[in-house]
């Protein structure tokens, strides 16, 4: 039997309904493996042993009585230390938070837990969630597994890496600008935000309260969707949500992409690739013409200054959240975390506002134009990871800095609060995992992840796994 820490949700559910293996065996497993290798990747914080077995004992007893949960079941899974889970304490991977172990758990672990999920520790970001690179001064960085000089994107760094390194085979991530989705693509992992409003931000460290969104990354597109199906749905402590948990995520995985409307953008999500990204992602997209789908260059109403509304919108939110560590502990903060919160002190009420303004007429333009397309195709990064040492990439024998740029394209689907997916598309000359990003239409998850799935069908990148691991 293959090794039981490196299976998928899907086959590790699969074996403990059957119950050839329990999940006592499983979290044992996966604990010997993220002691062994986590010393060198340091994708966790903060590890539960003991927290993770009695759970672990609890569910194989239910299993064996009969009492199943469903397909998540027994399977261990990693949480950004950005959420409250019970008896763990969360750092945001800062030295200045301070909290006691939290009491309950974010509503979407709680969801997680329902469904017979077992958390096992919480894992690295960069500081408070705020970065894109995965850098962490105070806590080290997560290694990427593909290459442990390289970081893993941000800011849910150490849950691109635990997934990619099989250290669990699913892990809780936040996206506020791209924070799921650039881990998954720069670990070769998937990764997803779902529709602003589809699940609970209740229990998570805030950032920015209008683009904050819980999200999962897993091997493959079939366990991101057992996960969601997990955690999503309306929540009375969150009244950003707004949809009640009536879908079935996994209804169109296995369906062909063959009559699919793919959109393809000319302008700003193409601009000043690496190279080896332009390459893969060209590649990728070439893959649903040859499955059949109808893949057309289009002009997206979407623009540099479209992204600098999300900057505004997102500098002075985060100020406010971090106003108190601004006044009393801005010394202790990262210099990149401290410089961004010092430059939302600034923006004006108007042109927040202004801001705000602009983000309700582009979704509405955007209703408008998804009429024509089921997805839309683009990089998920314009870069593959950057060096931990310096903060950049070699682009052609430049070096570039990734923290200015990293994020540029994940952020529209936040803006526009449409559900996007990261998934493995290749790789750079030099062995760094690329990710084709997936955009589709608000609540139209099981259609998105469908077409996620018809690509992961038709390739073989998400089989691939990083080398000298063990």
């Amino acid at each position: 039997m293959t090794d039981l820490a490196r299976m998928t949700i899907s086959e590790l559910g699969d074996l403990i309904q059957e119950r050839k293996v329990s999940p006592v065996e499983v979290v044992q497993a996966t604990l010997d493996r993220v002691d062994r290798l986590n010393g060198g990747l340091n994708a966790f914080i903060s590890v539960y042993p003991d927290l993770a077995m009695e759970a672990a004992r609890k569910a194989t007893s239910e299993i064996q009585s009969g009492n199943s949960r469903g397909p998540l079941h027994g399977v261990p899974l990693g949480i950004k230390d950005l959420f409250e889970v019970e008896g763990m304490t969360r750092t945001c991977g800062s030295n200045i938070m301070q909290e006691p172990p939290a009491e309950k758990d974010a509503t979407s672990v709680a969801r997680l837990k329902d469904a017979g999920a077992i958390v096992i520790g919480l894992l690295n970001l960069n500081e408070f969630a705020y970065g894109a690179t995965g850098i962490n001064i105070h806590k080290g960085s997560a290694r990427n597994p593909w290459d442990r000089d390289s970081a893993c994107g941000g800011s849910s760094a150490g849950s691109g890496c635990a997934v990619a390194a099989q250290l669990v085979p699913g892990a809780m991530g936040t996206d506020t600008g791209g924070s799921v989705r650039l881990p998954a693509a720069i670990c070769g992992v998937v990764g997803l935000k779902q529709t602003f409003g589809l699940a609970s931000r209740q229990g998570i460290y805030p950032l920015c309260n209008s683009f904050d969104h819980p999200g999962p990354l897993t091997r493959t597109v079939r366990d991101t969707a057992l996960m969601l199906q997990a955690f999503a749905g309306e929540d009375p402590l969150d009244p950003t949500t707004r949809v009640a948990r009536t879908d079935d995520y996994s209804r169109y995985l296995g369906k062909t992409a063959k009559g699919l409307k793919v959109g393809v953008p000319k302008a700003v999500f193409f601009d000043d690739l690496h190279p080896d990204v332009e390459k893969s992602v060209r590649a990728a997209i070439q893959i649903f013409t040859d499955l059949g789908a109808e893949v057309r260059e289009i002009d997206l109403p979407f623009a540099q200054s479209d992204i600098d509304n999300w900057n505004t919108m997102a500098l002075a939110e985060a100020f406010v959240v971090h106003e108190g560590h601004m006044a009393t502990n801005a010394q202790d903060l990262a210099p990149e975390v401290s410089s961004r919160l010092e430059l939302g002190r600034n923006i004006s009420a108007r042109d927040y506002l202004n801001a705000r303004d602009h983000q309700m007429e582009l979704q509405h333009k955007f209703a408008a134009f998804m009429e024509d397309f089921d997805v839309l195709a683009m990089p998920t990064a314009p870069i593959p990871a950057v060096s931990i040492k310096t903060g950049t990439v070699d682009v052609q024998g430049r070096q570039v800095e990734g923290a200015p740029i990293m994020g540029r394209l994940t952020r529209m689907a936040v803006f526009t609060g449409q559900p996007a997916i990261s998934v493995p598309c290749g790789f750079t000359e030099t062995g760094l995992p690329v990710g084709l990003q997936l955009v589709g239409h608000w609540f139209g998850e099981a259609a998105l992840l469908g077409v996620a799935d018809a690509y992961e069908q038709a390739t073989l990148w998400h089989t691939m796994l990083p080398p000298d691991i063990d």
